[in-house]
């Protein structure tokens, strides 16, 4: 009886702790359901609700694109990310994702319970139990990660419960993008996108395999590994990706051991707002973009953020053509200003960079420069200085980095200087600004408005205005064939001509002289504006008037004043590239004036259209006269002052040609219209080139006037802005896919002017006795 007794007494125990293991579990379930749900109601922090999660808020660049559909570059203050599709990535960069980070991501609804029991029993020992959709949470909502093992807890509850709506929310694919979309790789990689153009210098679709596996392994940690500091553990990370996947038989082993001996082969291509393409081009944009986020509010009345919203600003810049233009610089420039810095050693001219100014004048000139500078700005303002202080500071030697060309490209050198000094160095660089545009659309293609856009940031395509020589001439030719009907094939004098004092408002008598100071006999209009010919500009100007020529280039778009005076007709006034090019497109599209264009479209992160651009056109000349004008023009490039874009003579005339003439002979055979330009003591050098669907423009010049050529051998537009010109449209004619035209300029249909001038011997000065032969009516004397 007693061991019976006994026995009911353990049986008693026993179910004693099963009772208790049962009551405990259900408590403990219940404690995670009850914590769940208070969790849901947002009792251990605030939950996005289903607005947020529809539209997560991060920070987008504003992205500028190409009228090909190329990435120019991106505003941005923190974040470069642009965010792309799951259709745009490549499909072995989402299995290395999911082979990494999540093998069950398409059998689970957010949680992986398989792997949440592990991590719990093993303690974590066994691999993280994160699901890419609790990832995805964690970046988009998780602020700060906290460092106690309490309140992470409760954070990773909440990231439970966020990953479990996002499921809900968006399709599989559409949380592989987001998170792709959403990690910062470093190094301004912000999203897979700008981690794909970094690293690889290329777009997500197009990545390898193991270039994929590579920035999947980043997802580990991607402070710890960074390709750049640390390519031995990147390497190895990237390996062990490459092993998940064929473990789970996305690759073979075979795949898996011949990628894991090759090495990273980065192409490191960063992205600021200093480097890259068409840089001068962004910093126009961008003050294009504040004046019309200023005056385009969104719906609700806010401005739009230029660097948090995403917007998408779709240009007309073409970045094949903007880069043929940005290498024709780099190849010219380097060889131009080598000969500059040969004729400016202190022996050859001990003021060097400048000319012709006493020591004097240059003391005052860098006074005034130390004043303009941005250091003097810097410290004025900003640090509050007084100004003794701050113009001391320039004579003091500093540790700093200067701009050269090296090898034929742009580079930095290391150096200690006074901040003086480097002023001075810098003003002895030759600078330059271009301009490409299609004259019937008005599309700009190419902007290079300088050098180097991180140590010369002043814009010289419109920012920057300068002196523009000869190249105004077309301008006095096209106003006199408009009033008097003349004919390239005209005859005007070529002997020494004045207009008398107080004539047009001039207090004295002006009597230009000819660059050569040679006379005699009468030229056709076609070959006195191929030989730049001043006396016959003047006649020219004295019969139609200094003002219709103003009117005439203001309707043709320039904007800058100028004044009604003679002189203008040899090119005084200051005009900037832009404005050239768009008055000089007029004469290509048969006298119709059409504004340069550079923004087509701005959407914004949702594709919604923003902005469209109208065309801004107005008619200024008929299309006979323009026609006549572009013969005018071809005639320089026949055998004028442009002839060597046709030639290989000018490598015969000089041993020491080819050295600077960069790319010569051209020997292009397609009609090109143009005009050189050369102000006076060779500061500025110009080219305008024409060709029928593309019309391009550049100036070539120092800082100062006062730093120039000694001789027009060099110092003349054919020299220092022709060539840049020629090895732009040599590379736009090599790359089929442009379609610039080699044709012939489109002719009116009834012409009543007489073009043709073969018959007069256009290339040769008319004798003396053939000066009655004027157009009737006319009198050049």
């Amino acid at each position: 009886m007693a061991k019976t007794k006994k026995g009911k007494q353990k049986a008693q125990d026993f179910s004693k702790y099963i009772r208790w293991f049962w009551i405990l579990f259900l408590a403990g379930i219940m404690s995670i359901v009850v914590l769940f749900m208070v969790a849901s109601w947002g009792f251990l922090g605030e939950l996005p609700d289903h607005t947020v999660l529809e539209n997560p808020k991060t920070n987008l660049a504003t992205e500028i694109i190409s009228s090909d559909g190329t990435t120019l570059g991106k505003f941005y203050f923190d974040d470069n990310r642009t965010p792309i599709g799951y259709d745009e990535l490549p499909k072995h960069l989402v299995e290395a994702l999911i082979a990494t980070e999540d093998v069950r991501f398409h059998s689970h609804s957010g949680i992986d319970a398989r792997g949440t029991l592990r991590a719990l029993v093993m303690l974590g020992g066994g691999g993280g139990a994160s699901t890419i959709s609790q990832q995805l949470a964690k970046q988009l909502f998780t602020k700060q990660v906290s460092r106690s093992k309490f309140e992470r807890a409760f954070q990773k509850v909440r990231e439970w419960i966020i990953a479990i709506r996002l499921e809900r929310q968006y399709t599989k694919e559409e949380i592989i993008s987001q998170y792709f979309n959403i990690y910062d790789f470093l190094n301004n990689a912000d999203g897979i996108r700008s981690a794909a153009r970094i690293y690889f210098g290329k777009e997500p679709i197009d990545l390898e395999l193991k270039e994929s596996a590579m920035l999947v392994g980043m997802f580990k940690n991607s402070s710890l590994y960074d390709p750049r500091r640390n390519p031995v553990g990147v390497k190895n990370r990237r390996n062990v990706v490459l092993s998940q996947m064929e473990k789970y038989g996305y690759i073979s082993e075979q795949i898996r051991d011949s990628l894991q001996k090759t090495e990273l082969e980065l192409n490191y291509t960063p992205e600021s707002h200093r480097e890259g393409i068409a840089t001068y081009f962004r910093e126009y944009l961008k003050s294009f973009m504040k004046d019309w986020i200023k005056d385009n509010p969104k719906p609700d009345g806010t401005k739009w953020s230029l660097y948090n919203d995403g917007l998408k600003i779709y240009t007309t810049i073409d970045s094949r053509m903007q880069k043929y233009a940005e290498d024709a610089i780099q190849q010219h420039m380097p060889r131009l200003q080598a000969e500059f810095f040969h004729q400016n050693t202190p022996k050859r001219n001990p003021t060097a960079p400048f000319l012709e100014l006493t020591l004097g004048a240059i003391d005052t000139l860098m006074r005034n420069s130390i004043r303009q500078s941005e250091r003097w700005r810097h410290m004025k303002y900003d640090l509050r200085k007084k100004d003794k202080d701050i113009v001391e500071s320039f004579y003091k030697p500093i540790q700093m980095s200067v701009f050269e060309w090296k090898d034929g490209k742009p580079s930095e050198k290391d150096t200690i200087m006074k901040p003086i000094d480097s002023m001075r160095y810098y003003k002895s660089f030759l600078r330059t600004g271009m301009m490409s545009m299609d004259p019937f659309t008005g599309h700009v293609k190419a902007w290079v408005g300088g050098i180097n856009y991180r140590h010369f940031q002043y814009d010289m395509v419109k920012q920057g205005k300068r002196q523009i020589g000869s190249t105004f001439k077309p301008f006095v030719y096209t106003a006199a064939i408009d009033q008097l009907h003349l004919s390239p094939c005209d005859e005007i004098p070529d002997t020494p001509f004045c207009i008398e004092k107080n004539k047009y408002g001039n207090p004295e008598e002006w009597c230009p002289k000819n660059s050569d100071d040679d006379y005699g006999g009468v030229r056709t209009l076609k070959n006195a504006l191929a030989n730049s010919v001043n006396t016959v500009t003047a006649r020219l100007i004295d019969k139609v008037g200094p003002q219709p020529v103003k009117d005439l280039v203001e309707k043709l778009g320039v904007e800058s004043n100028i004044l009604p005076v003679p002189s203008i007709a040899l090119g005084t006034p200051d005009l900037s590239v832009y404005e050239m090019v768009g008055a000089y497109a007029s004469f290509a599209n048969k006298g119709v004036y059409t504004k340069p264009v550079m923004v087509t479209q701005i959407e914004d992160k949702n594709g919604t259209i923003l902005y469209q651009f109208k065309p801004e056109t107005r008619d200024v000349l008929n299309e006979e006269t323009a026609y006549v004008t572009v013969k005018l023009l071809e005639g320089v490039t026949q055998f004028g002052s442009g002839v060597r874009l046709r030639t290989k003579g000018a490598d015969a005339y000089r041993a020491d040609f080819r050295e600077i003439v960069t790319g010569y002979p051209y020997e292009f055979t397609n009609p090109i219209a143009g005009k050189t330009g050369t102000t006076q003591n060779q500061s500025d050098g110009w080219f305008m080139g024409m060709v029928p669907n593309l019309v391009t423009g550049v100036w070539v010049g120092a800082e100062d006037r006062a730093a120039h050529f000694a001789s027009i051998t060099y110092g003349q537009g054919a020299a220092m802005a022709l060539p840049i010109w020629a090895l732009y449209m040599k590379s736009c004619y090599a790359d089929d896919t442009l379609d610039i035209s080699q044709e012939e300029f489109e002719a009116p249909l009834e012409l009543s002017i007489n073009v043709d001038c073969s018959e007069e011997g256009e290339s040769l000065i008319i004798e003396d006795e053939q000066e009655d032969t004027m157009p009737e009516g006319l009198d050049f004397n």
